[in-house]
């Protein structure tokens, strides 16, 4: 039952039964009123920062693509990472496309290569090597891998020829599952010359 087909004089509790609007405080119909009010605002404000992504979005990507024109180059304007700055530096404007990668089979398979090497490193290894990498392949509660952690292997500089296939494996078990554009806005400091996020978020601010 939604507030159009309430009765009048009534209100609905939090358990859908209607109460007569005379039996509820007034400090009670004082925090529906408080409420209602700064919800309806929110939605009028979350309704603009919609219409504000969307347009941001869209006139990068325009931008991008007249810029590219003027060499003749006819490229989608909605693709990668791309950061604006103003003539005088003061504000800059940086889009990024978040990749979110995904390993197949093959990542169990470079996992066994690195439990040779462990194995046949174990006399002398560093024992730090080994909570690294066995960290590394510890699953959360859904069963997914940390993708930073995984990665972050191939920067170990290790000298071994199974080591080198097992970081290929990684590499060739990527997978691109999707990807998320997001825009962050700064603007310049003038004391420090830094640049600072103007932030659109409430927690933030």
């Amino acid at each position: 039952m939604d507030n159009q087909h309430i009765q009048s004089g009534y209100v609905k509790d939090a358990r859908g039964r209607l109460v007569p609007q005379s039996m509820v405080k007034p400090i009670d119909q004082l925090r529906d009123q408080t409420v209602e009010s700064l919800v309806g605002d929110a939605k009028k404000l979350q309704a603009q920062m919609v219409d504000f992504k969307a347009r941001v979005f869209t006139e990068i990507a325009a931008f991008v693509e007249a810029s590219h024109e003027q060499y003749g180059v006819k490229v989608g304007g909605n693709k990668g990472n791309v950061t604006l700055v103003t003539f005088n530096g003061q504000y800059k404007v940086v889009r990024q496309i978040a990749e979110h990668i995904a390993f197949d089979e093959r990542l169990q398979a470079a996992k066994e290569l690195i439990d040779e090497c462990i194995r046949k490193w174990t006399e002398g290894s560093s024992d730090n090597i080994k909570a690294l990498i066995n960290e590394a392949f510890q699953v959360d509660k859904e069963g997914n891998v940390n993708t930073g952690r995984i990665l972050g292997l191939r920067r170990l500089a290790i000298n071994d020829p199974k080591w080198s296939t097992a970081m290929q494996a990684i590499v060739d078990s990527i997978r691109i599952t999707g990807s998320k554009p997001y825009v962050r806005i700064y603007e310049r400091d003038d004391t420090t010359e830094e640049y600072k996020p103007i932030s659109l978020d409430l927690a933030a601010l």
